[in-house]
């Protein structure tokens, strides 16, 4: 069995013959592991490790050391050069090199000085494969020289004029940094007004009497050494001009007395530059600093602008009160014009600064170390840029080329070298010089040329244990060259891999994804080449996961009472378990209470604090489990309870021993409201970072009101104090006094580092910024790294402002890389980073899959095989293939309608996949491509394949028409989909009685080329049922179904038809009628909907045989669709008819009080009431005043008894329907009287009495019982003025 090795995880494939490992041999594919007892033997040329600065500069107190470390096998040998010639250590006896090393160590601290010493070294370390040189090292001894003594006059000056206060420091190596004390060693105030240039003088932009003192003084440090110089304190007195006057008449002319005018307010004039322009010239990747100091009254304030282009936002700074501009990293892109505006308000000036930048030489591609097999072809590359462009040369083992001995191997075009057909001999160091004005790069590159027979690197008999269900990774570390091939092996007697299950690894190493128990077994890893074979055995254990049985469950229990736990592991029999208790994720409280046995955990006497998260934790040498419960404590009784609430809010908050990064917080609680206080939260402001918002910081116990807080630096602090108790949390307390923090170095780096590509020859780096409070000070900056993973080369660094992205361009297509993103700020850098692996941008795939075959399974289904791409042409991370398929042409129609293109994408390095949905019978083209994280390769040639016939669809239609005596006539049209060549069509029928069953089935066979058929010999009048479809060489499709009758005699029959379709529209109904002819027994429907609409039609079932229906609910004034339909032997609908409902009632729309019946009809009333009037006035002065209630109680006449009997009044008049408008037809009858049972008017309303009645001749006869006269809201009158319509609302 041979697994092949890929630069990515491949999945092995299923086959009979074993799986392959071959370890593809390509330029620079050998990588020599670190494996130390390989190094131990193999022969290497040398390497550089590690070298001192190009420019270093050296404390003249102390012995020099100059670094040179390099490695090789075997082991090199060092020399040096000084000033270009041969530095022969054994004659300087001060002068030693450090044993199995090129350091050299110059004793100066006993006798001798550094300035001998300086000058430029080089080292070279030599063995028998090459020799490897390091950079020139420049020796220089830092200097710290004092001032030159001077007498420094007094400066007498008037309010308001410019002073600038020189420093002139002493040249040292490194220059000093330059700043201004009093006596006191306290610094001078700067600001808009006083400010430090760069020169390092002191700048007055206007004096005032604040400025007088005796003791200006410029100190220069010299860090090197550890120095610090002091100037000769300079006084400067500021006066008005009377005391200036005063001060200088005994000396002085009358003319050179000072005027007033002198101290008025002045427009800007620059102290530095001097001039309208100037030009500034600054290395890529430097700091550009641009100074621009003003004099004037009142104090200029400065502007930058940069005249062709806007200034960089992340790159650009502001220093020393905007007097200074910074831009950081500068590039090429940052030349141009500068302009600083100074302005106050008497006027403006500006000033143009040039400025030029140039490079030096930087890296593109540095050359990379180069092992080769004999026989081998290779290059080195060496490519860089610079302004101006720098010049490239090649030496090899620290020897010009072009004087170096003659290898006929190698060749040099440029830049590169090329290396062909290499032996052992070709084995060298190479060395590249890119250089200009501005600088040199150097960079060591070797060519080793190793013939080794295979070496694993795996200890033998290495046994692995797994989880069963789990990944099991079985190593075969390897070496040699050329590069072997690996094959693994299973079973003692060799049997070779075949499953489907083990993915294989670039280093050797054999993965099974998902390990089983019959994975157990030994793993033979066997390496070859043509120079040998070499193999190792290890031993795979699968064991069984450790389970939790019986799991912890939730319990509430009451104070005082005892809970238990259980917890029950299952596990593997080898191996043992060890079973612990977590509280809270914590360990469990160290008392008696809580006890642990096997499987259980008990406590007893259970408090408020023991509830909390309990967790069981089965541990054991492979893997580890956990389950949970939640303990809830209660009262034991619910016994009446004081009234608890929340802490009030602690006070008096106190700050206490303020150190750096400490500092002590006192406070005293607030009341507890009946529940003690359990714990105290402590909560910080950071005023300069985020205001307003706070953060936790500490807690402590509710007995304790202090607390030592650790603090960061750079941060103005503000505490609170919040109170708990079991009800809740208090209002946290008033903010203490603001504590601010010194800064420091940043305590953390960038986190989420990443290296993605977004373009083939960039790589992108991201980082999260750390955050304000994390800066821990000013300046906030990071230092981005980056080296080619897969090479010897130094790291590359750039210094970037707070921001979380920098693009490296110019690199290599695809290339791991190593990351580090640093954080520093202005007081230095955060710890070293943690390295992280990205990668260079990905670009398209270059060569197409090939091999593409594709075998059909069924009519509807395909498979296709092809052969993966070569990995490094993928020139990314394989997403996987894709396949394009789209049908060309139907065998059977011969068209060629465009299809649209199907496409199917299989993951990672699937070779094959399947093509499901396709039509039988058709013709298909395809190609494959790879897919990487950029996009799509090149396709594959197109392969074109054919479907076989399938099944036809049912035919599209069937219909039996000219029924007959004894005969039909079936019309059909072919199927849509015949999937193939129609052969026949199979027609089956059978009778139907009139029990609806059914009879014999008959078969009839009908050529393909039909579309019709004549059924003969059938009975008469008789019901048939058919079933008829088509058949290809595939086989029969599915069938269509229906239903016909023959006629009862032999006189041609007649088509059923409904014609006249009429229809009479009224305002919300219509009657539909129609003429029918054709058989009986037939159902009819109506089917009707809004004319002109899309919805559905709506249908109403005709009762019995009628030819006419109406049809209610429709809506006024709409324009209705209608049509009618039969259902019976042969259904069919008669044409369409259109008709519209009549408009809605007028009456409903008007006003009815200007219709003229309803005035007729409000008169007519009217005089009937005027009448009634007259005759009730009338009959009650005939009656005259007399008691009559005993002669009508004593003979009562039923037929005058109250119209009321269930209280013997007439009954009132209800006003129920009051206000409700007039129905059509309410109408006063046409010969304008009132009916007697229409009026619903009593006349006991217009008597003194309840219990007026009628005398039996008519007179009113009223019992006086000096009742008052009724009141309009007890009646049913209204106390409106009379109008037609209250009237009428009275009547009706």
């Amino acid at each position: 069995m041979q697994l092949k090795i890929m630069p990515k995880k491949k999945r092995l494939s299923a086959g009979k013959v074993p799986l392959i490992l071959f370890l593809c041999q390509m330029i620079s594919a050998l990588e020599v592991p670190l494996d130390q007892k390989l190094l131990e033997d193999l022969v290497q040329p040398p390497t550089i490790t590690q070298q001192s600065p190009k420019d270093y500069i050296i404390d003249p107190r102390e012995n020099i050391v100059i670094q040179c470390e390099a490695k090789g096998k075997p082991p090199p040998s060092f020399s040096w050069t000084r000033n270009g010639t041969h530095f022969d250590i054994d004659k300087d006896p001060l002068v030693t090199m450090k044993p199995g090393s090129g350091t050299l160590i110059i004793n100066i601290m006993s006798e001798g000085k550094a300035e001998t010493y300086e000058g430029v070294y080089q080292c070279t370390a030599r063995n028998e494969r090459g020799a490897a040189i390091s950079n020139n090292i420049v020796i220089r001894p830092s200097r710290s020289p004092l001032w030159t003594k001077e007498k420094l006059e007094p400066m007498i000056l008037q309010n308001g004029q410019p002073l600038v206060l020189p420093c002139r420091p002493p040249i040292g190596l490194p220059p000093a940094i330059i700043f201004w004390m009093d006596n006191s060693f306290q610094r001078l105030p700067q600001s808009e007004r006083v400010s430090q240039g760069l020169n390092g003088d002191l700048y007055f932009s206007n004096v005032l009497p604040e400025d007088t003192r005796e003791d200006y003084i410029c100190y220069a440090r010299f860090n090197h050494t550890q120095t610090i110089q002091q100037k000769q304190p300079i006084s400067v007195k500021v006066i008005s001009v009377d005391e200036l006057n005063d001060t200088l008449a005994a000396n002085l002319s009358d003319t050179e007395f000072y005027s007033a005018r002198s101290s008025r307010e002045r427009p800007p004039t620059f102290l530095t530059p001097e001039g309208n322009a100037s030009h500034k010239e600054e290395l890529r990747g430097n700091v550009l600093s641009l100074e621009c100091i003003a004099e004037g009254l009142p104090t200029p304030i400065i502007y930058w602008i940069k005249e062709d282009g806007t200034l960089p936002i992340n790159r650009t700074f502001y220093r020393n009160f905007k007097k200074t501009l910074q831009i950081t990293h500068v590039s090429e892109a940052d030349s141009g014009n500068y302009q600083c505006i100074a302005k106050n308000p008497l006027g403006a000036i500006h000033h143009t600064i040039s400025v030029t930048v140039k490079a030096a030489p930087y890296w593109i591609v540095a050359p990379q170390n180069l092992v080769l097999s004999p026989g081998e072809d290779g290059s080195l590359i060496c490519r860089a840029n610079g302004n101006p462009k720098p010049r490239i040369s090649w030496l090899t083992n620290g020897v010009p080329v072009e004087i170096a001995p003659d290898d006929p191997s190698r060749k040099i075009d440029g830049d590169t070298i090329i290396f062909s057909n290499v032996q052992e001999r070709s084995s060298a160091v190479y060395q590249c010089n890119a250089s200009n004005e501005y600088g040199y790069l150097l960079a060591n590159a070797f060519v080793n040329v190793l013939a080794e027979p295979p070496r694993i690197l795996t200890s033998a008999n290495t046994l692995y244990q797994v989880i069963a269900n789990s990944p099991a990774l079985l190593d075969c570390a390897f070496f040699g060259s050329p590069l072997p091939t690996i094959e693994w092996f299973k079973g003692a007697k060799g049997r070779a891999l075949h499953e489907d299950i083990y993915v294989l690894h670039e280093n050797g190493t054999l993965e099974i994804p998902v390990a089983q128990k019959d994975s157990t077994g030994t793993y033979t890893c066997v390496a070859r080449n043509k120079l040998g074979m070499a193999k190792n055995e290890v031993h795979l254990e699968i064991k069984d996961p450790t389970r939790i049985i019986k799991q912890p469950e939730y319990a509430i229990v009451q104070r005082g009472s005892t809970v238990s736990f259980e917890c029950k592991v299952k596990h593997d029999h080898t191996l043992i378990p060890t079973v612990m208790w977590l509280k809270d994720n914590g360990e469990l409280p160290n008392d008696e209470r809580f006890t642990v046995d096997k499987d259980h955990l008990a406590v007893t006497d259970v408090d408020d604090g023991d509830a909390g998260t309990y967790t069981c934790v089965a541990n054991t040498t492979l893997d580890k489990v956990s389950a949970s419960a939640v303990l809830s404590v209660v009262a034991p009784t619910p016994t009446p309870a004081p009234i608890y609430d929340v802490p009030n809010p602690p006070i008096d908050l106190e700050l206490t021993n303020q150190l750096d990064k400490s500092v002590q917080l006192s406070w005293t609680p607030g009341d507890d409201n009946n529940s003690p206080i359990t714990k105290f939260i402590i909560e910080y402001e950071d005023t300069i970072h985020e205001v307003g918002l706070w953060h936790h910081q500490a807690e402590v116990p509710g007995t304790q009101t202090t607390a030592q807080l650790m603090l960061s630096p750079y941060v103005n602090y503000s505490f609170r104090v919040t109170a708990v108790n079991n009800i809740g949390q208090s209002l946290p307390s008033k903010a203490s006094e603001q504590y601010f923090t010194k800064a420091a170095e940043p305590d953390t780096n960038p986190t989420a580092v990443e290296g993605l590509g977004s373009e083939p020859d960039n790589l992108v780096i991201t980082w999260k910024p750390l955050n304000g409070f994390e800066s821990n000070g000013p300046g906030l900056q990071y230092k981005v790294s980056w080296r080619q993973k897969d090479g010897d080369d130094e790291w590359t660094s750039v210094l970037v402002a707070n921001v979380s992205k920098y693009i490296v361009s110019g690199t290599p297509t695809f290339v791991p890389y190593l990351i580090k993103v640093q954080a520093l700020n202005n007081v230095g850098f955060a710890p070293e980073p943690a390295e992280v692996m990205g990668h260079s941008g990905e670009d398209l795939p270059m060569v197409a899959p090939g091999n593409v075959q594709v075998n059909v399974v069924n009519n509807t289904l395909a498979e296709v095989h092809w052969d993966p791409v070569p990995l490094k042409s993928i020139r990314g991370h394989l997403q996987g293939y894709r396949i394009y398929y789209w049908k060309i042409q139907s065998s059977s129609r011969r068209d060629k309608r465009h299809i649209e293109k199907k496409i199917l994408t299989f993951q990672g390095s699937k070779t094959h996949g399947m093509l499901p949905g396709l039509e039988p019978f058709s013709h298909y083209a395809l190609n494959v491509r790879v897919v990487n994280g950029k996009g799509e390769g090149p396709a594959s040639p197109d392969r074109v394949f054919h479907t076989p016939e399938g099944v036809p669809s049912a035919p599209s239609s069937l219909k039996i028409v000219n029924p007959s005596l004894d005969s039909l006539t079936l019309e059909w049209d072919p199927p849509s989909h015949p999937n193939g060549i129609l052969t026949e069509y199979t027609l089956k029928y059978q009778p139907i009685n009139s029990t609806h069953e059914l009879g014999p089935l008959l078969d009839l066979k009908i050529p393909a080329n039909k579309t019709s058929w004549i059924l003969k010999n059938l009975n008469f009048s008789t019901r048939y049922k058919f079933y008829f479809y088509a058949h290809t060489s595939a086989g029969p499709g599915s069938h269509l179904t229906e239903e016909a009758v023959t006629t009862m005699d032999a006189v041609q029959a007649v088509n059923p038809r409904i014609s006249n379709l009429t229809a009479t529209a009224a305002e919300t109904y219509a009657n539909i009628s129609w003429e029918y002819e054709g058989p009986e027994r037939v159902k009819f429907y109506v089917e009707y909907g809004v004319a002109g609409s899309k919805e559905d039609w709506r249908k109403e079932i005709v009762n019995g045989s009628r030819s006419f229906f109406g049809l209610k609910g429709l809506m006024p004034g709409t324009a209705y669709k209608v049509r009618v339909g039969a259902e019976g032997d042969s259904d069919f609908v008669s044409s369409e008819d259109v008709f519209e409902t009549g408009p809605a009632m007028a009456s409903r729309q008007v006003d009815i009080a200007t219709q003229g019946w309803f005035i007729g009809l409000m008169c007519a009333v009217a005089l009937l009431i005027l009448i009634l009037l007259i005759v009730c006035f009338i009959r009650r002065n005939k009656g005259g005043k007399y008691p009559v209630k005993e002669k009508e109680d004593a003979h009562a006449d039923p037929e005058i008894q109250p119209m009321k009997e269930d209280d013997g009044t007439f009954g009132e008049y209800s006003d129920a329907e009051d206000h409700k408008p007039l129905k059509k037809g309410s109408r006063t009858p046409s010969d304008r009287t009132v009916k007697k049972e229409d009026s619903d008017d009593s006349l006991v309303d217009y008597g003194e009495g309840v219990n007026g009645q009628f005398n039996e001749d008519g007179s009113f006869i009223g019992q006086y019982s000096g009742k008052k006269e009724k009141e309009p809201a007890e009646g049913n009158e209204s106390s409106e003025a009379p109008s037609p319509v209250n009237a009428m609302n009275s009547f009706v």
